[in-house]
């Protein structure tokens, strides 16, 4: 899939080719108890923070998992927080099962993007929301259905099962299209307005038999080694729009913050 995707869409843009140690080997430990030695091919994340950028960080080996084979570490770098996000929301928040509906929202994004072939790998029936010029690429990486959100209201869409909510903004229209026995997962609150939006959540615990549940992802080890397997068996693969240098780093927090981002945006260090 990762190659089909490639020629369809070409490969990512690389605006700069790193020189130097090769990120994401280990290069010192602290304990000789970690099951892990200088130089093995890690990934993973830090816990509770919003992100970091640097050349070496100190990370617990519970936050660690092999990377898989047969996979760049550049690459791979794109992958930990997201992928063990949207497997956390879609295993064990929502349980989705073989057969459901699963709908999407933000399916060309960082988590959506994913999520679409999670979905899929689930066995799911997958309906992603995404811009007019991604809806070719979500049903590449496993769309069912693929709907322009700017165009489409939500309810145009029909009903399902799940839904995973990557955006935030109008969670009452989409917990509607929840079917009996329905569960909603958000991963993002209105920026515009987030006291509402908690509000939201906190309330449809109490008022309603649609839960919305909420969370916000820690990557952890044994989610890191279940991503790297969905990795290895061909179910996942990550998608990068740009990699860019450490010092462009401000650069890509622009084009992020512009949005229209397919997958994600790298940072290379070297």
């Amino acid at each position: 899939m990762r190659a089909a995707l490639f020629d369809r869409y070409g490969p990512p843009e690389v605006l700069h080719e790193g020189t130097g140690p090769a990120p994401g080997e280990v290069a010192a430990l602290g304990s000789p108890m970690s099951g892990l030695k200088v130089g093995d091919r890690v990934w993973g994340g830090l816990p509770r923070t919003f992100g970091a950028a640097a050349e070496f960080v100190v990370v617990r080996p519970r936050h660690l998992a092999f990377a898989p084979d047969g996979l760049d570490l550049v690459r791979a770098a794109a992958l930990p927080g997201v992928g063990t996000t949207a497997i956390t929301a879609l295993r064990d928040k929502a349980r989705l099962t073989p057969g459901e509906r699963l709908l999407v929202r933000g399916g060309s994004g960082g988590v959506g993007h994913v999520a679409v072939q999670l979905g899929r790998a689930y066995g799911a029936h997958v309906t992603a929301l995404a811009g007019s010029r991604n809806l070719g690429f979500v049903r590449d990486l496993g769309a069912d259905e693929a709907f322009d959100y700017a165009t489409t209201a939500p309810g145009d869409l029909g009903r399902f099962d799940v839904v995973l909510d990557t955006v935030g903004t109008g969670m009452g229209a989409y917990r509607r299209l929840l079917a009996p026995g329905g569960r909603m997962v958000g991963i993002a609150f209105d920026v515009g307005n987030p006291a509402a939006s908690i509000s939201y959540v906190l309330a449809s615990a109490v008022f309603g038999p649609r839960r919305v549940r909420f969370f916000s992802g820690e990557p952890v080890h044994d989610l890191l080694a279940e991503l790297a397997r969905l990795v290895e068996d061909g179910a996942i693969q990550p998608v990068v729009d740009t990699v860019y240098p450490l010092a462009r780093i401000a650069e890509a927090h622009r084009a992020l913050e512009a949005g229209g981002v397919r997958g994600k945006l790298v940072v290379e260090i070297g």
